[in-house]
């Protein structure tokens, strides 16, 4: 198969395509991408399970530290207002997990944005694929128009007053039928039309797929902002109810955390195996969507010296027929015009409808190359395998830091609050406020004194 221009598989989806892979019994399975095998789904479920153990695993380990922490303490001296020892390192830890997951928070970032330009690339991709399949239906349907409204018209017109020649007569529907002949092969080009398949929809598609993709992560990003930030924040202030709430929030973005490891692993490894060889999956899908034949596809897809153009032979017999077309109009301009003066007329017409129709037909060849479907091709690819990947390994690497600086965090949070001061509702309360329970105890024995 034919690497396309300036596509060739990165380290990243080497090593991803290494990794072992198993089904649910344990089995090895191929590292071949084949989605439609359940083999294969199995296998990729079960990089998404091993991210749910690690959550269970997580949440476990959570729970017997709480236990032991808030069950095994030993009693406290009565009297005793000094912190136990060892409290400002559980408050700096919690701190440092708390800073490292804003760190993970601004890799998420970079991660997010990495992945939708990889998509936006395969969907631009998408979009000159179908600029360019929707340019070549229209030249041909353009040409087969003119060169059958020629026949019907001038052609016809010509016959009429050339009707006292016979040779010229036999000369005008010579020309008649290589026109025919031409709009018949003209219309094999037009290889596109009636296919199920629009690269159009496909785009829509994907775009419309990242679009909420990309929503849903940077709101995730922005939830685990705002409780690290007030975290941070309860633990400044020493407030109880508000290191509480944020306790949490950090367990259900704890969960998201975990899930979105999973997804992300198991869409890395996916897409690994798929870029490591895509030509193959992508010629049979396009075959089995399309119906197109096999010569078609190689010509495209491969665009090497070992694949012909499918479409080489309509081609010259196109272009010889619209030479002759075009010197035995010429040879009717010399030999009936002066004879005929009303056949002038309908002969400009059809060397001009010939003129455009020759213009047409050249920029018809170049779009009929395989260059510029294949450079689209690779285009996509290396969205989706360079681009993308890198944002999807950033977005793993987010969610890793996330999950643990997120459990360090849940882990050191109680601890952290249980230092707290008792009465820090009321630590920060003017000792002039009516409100103060202290200044209104005072207020009232002053008015019975009165």
């Amino acid at each position: 198969m034919g690497a396309p221009p300036g596509y060739r598989p990165s380290a990243w989806v080497h090593l991803l395509h290494q990794l072992p892979r198993a089904d649910f019994q344990l089995r090895p399975v191929p590292s071949g991408f084949a989605p439609q095998e359940q083999e294969y789904q199995q296998a990729l479920l079960l990089v998404v399970a091993l991210a749910g153990l690690g959550l269970g695993l997580s949440l476990i380990f959570i729970a017997v530290y709480l236990i032991r922490f808030c069950c095994c303490r030993p009693p406290e001296p009565p009297g005793a207002k000094s912190p136990p020892p060892g409290g400002g390192c559980v408050t700096w830890s919690c701190i440092a997990a708390l800073l490292v997951g804003c760190a993970g928070i601004g890799i998420g970032f970079y991660g997010n944005s990495e992945t939708s330009d990889g998509v936006s690339q395969l969907s631009s991709a998408l979009l000159l694929v179908d600029h360019t399949l929707t340019a070549i239906d229209h030249l041909v349907l353009e040409m087969v128009e003119r060169l059958e409204e020629a026949v019907r018209t001038e052609l016809t017109t010509l016959e009429e007053v050339l009707a006292p020649r016979t040779e010229l007569v036999a000369a005008t529907r010579g020309t008649r039928w290589q026109a025919e002949a031409v709009a018949q092969q003209l219309q094999g080009l037009a290889f596109w039309r009636g296919v199920p398949l629009s690269p159009l929809q496909v785009a829509e598609d994907v775009s419309f797929v990242e679009e909420y993709r990309w929503l849903a992560y940077v709101l995730l990003l922005l939830l685990e902002l705002l409780v690290c930030l007030f975290t941070l924040l309860g633990l400044a202030k020493q407030s109880k109810w508000l290191v509480i709430v944020m306790t949490v929030m950090s367990l259900l973005v704890l969960v998201l955390s975990w899930g979105s490891m999973g997804l992300e692993a198991a869409t890395a490894v996916g897409l690994s195996d798929f870029c490591s060889g895509p030509d193959t999956y992508i010629l049979n899908l396009t075959r089995e969507e399309t119906g197109l034949g096999s010569d078609i596809l190689n010509y495209y897809f491969l665009c090497n010296q070992a694949v012909s153009n499918p479409f080489q032979q309509r081609l010259t017999l196109s272009q010889r027929a619209l030479a002759n077309i075009h010197s035995q109009l010429q040879g009717l301009e010399r030999e009936a015009v002066p004879q005929f003066p009303s056949a002038q007329k309908p002969l400009l017409s059809l060397e001009e409808t010939l003129n455009v129709t020759e213009g047409n037909f050249h920029q018809l060849v170049a779009l009929l190359h395989c260059r510029g479907l294949h450079k689209d091709y690779g285009a996509a690819l290396r969205g989706l395998c360079e681009d993308a990947l890198e944002g999807l390994l950033f977005l793993l690497l987010f969610s890793l830091l996330s999950a643990g600086a997120l459990a360090t965090a849940l882990c050191s949070l109680p601890r952290a609050w249980a230092l707290f001061p008792p009465s820090d509702d009321y630590d920060d309360t003017d000792d002039d406020d009516p409100f103060n329970p202290q200044e209104s105890k005072r207020f009232v024995q002053w008015q019975s004194s009165i």
